[in-house]
């Protein structure tokens, strides 16, 4: 698969958002792990949709991306150090050089560092007008991204993140987290200065839309079809849940729009909240009708006597 999003999803860089969200939906039912049972290659490519719709889904994360400041799989990309200037930016990454004579805007501490060279203020000069308050102090904070499925935000997950110094870091995903939210794993920031403590990673967590599932609250939504026969005379289907198919009885009698529920198949259990529901729309789907029943619809079946 392209390292792209823009490429996986079949879009142009300059999509409005609805157009995005439309390829997003056709791409994910047409690779929906459901259709193609077995087949590795469309789950990976599912995967791969979910990614770069949780990039170029959120206008904000796709304006990074688009400045360079992530990666095609939503990570951190490493920014210049302080006196560096980009000489191309964009979803490829970046070079940098060291700003100088040959253009590029001069800052202040420019000036400071040439003209305490020339009439001698030296380093010395600079070090103390640079120097950190001594003592412990407590090292940065650093910001993270995260992507994950909906059924990882749903049920709970751990997930590993990989940073761009090459590290790695283990995060647990809670049930129940919502897309935007912010994890603090401590300590696992910038190193402290003079024996302080580290900082801690803030960690922003995007989580990828499923086209099963629609979340309300601590309740999810979802739809399943069902046959004529089952929808009249009732029937048990195969229903999905974030946990995997479960069967659900259909009661006779049941039409197209008919709602039924599944306690305890939501969000999971979290922050001392019960686990929420899975609310199940039918569909009734026809499918090619057995000649009795075209035969009865026409009217050539006997009609059943009524009682004296």
């Amino acid at each position: 698969m392209p390292d792209d999003p823009y490429k996986i999803l079949g879009v142009s860089r300059d999509a409005d958002q609805d157009a995005i969200r439309k390829a997003y939906r056709r791409l994910a039912k047409e690779n929906h792990p459901d259709l193609h049972p077995g087949d590795k290659a469309a789950e990976e490519r599912f995967k791969h949709i979910g990614v770069a719709n949780s990039i170029l889904g959120d206008p904000e994360r796709r304006a990074r991306f688009d400045r360079g400041e992530i990666d095609a799989g939503g990570q951190e990309r490493p920014q210049p150090p302080p006196g560096y200037r980009a000489h191309a930016e964009g979803a490829s990454g970046a070079r940098y050089s060291r700003a100088g004579f040959g253009g590029g805007a001069w800052d202040q501490e420019d000036l400071g560092d040439i003209f305490g060279d020339i009439f001698g203020g030296g380093a010395q000069s600079r070090g103390r007008s640079r120097a950190r308050p001594s003592g412990p102090r407590r090292g940065d904070d650093h910001s993270y991204t995260l992507s994950v499925s909906f059924v990882d935000a749903a049920l709970g997950a751990t997930r590993r993140l990989t940073l761009p110094n090459g590290s790695v870091l283990d995060v647990k995903v809670p049930p129940g987290l919502e897309d935007g939210q912010t994890l603090r794993l401590r300590g696992k920031g910038g190193e402290g200065y003079e024996n302080g403590p580290a900082g801690d990673a803030l960690i922003r967590v995007s989580v990828a839309e499923d086209p099963r599932f629609e979340r309300d609250g601590d309740d999810i939504r979802t739809e399943a079809f069902v046959s004529l026969r089952d929808a009249v005379l009732g029937g048990r289907i195969q229903v999905e849940t974030p946990a995997g198919p479960v069967s659900l009885t259909v009661p006779p009698d049941s039409d197209t729009g008919s709602v039924l529920r599944l306690r305890g198949r939501g969000i999971a259990a979290h922050e001392g909240r019960e686990a929420g529901s899975l609310f199940v729309q039918l569909k009734v789907r026809i499918g090619t009708a057995d000649p009795a029943l075209k035969a009865f619809l026409r009217g050539d079946a006997t009609a059943p006597e009524n009682a004296a």
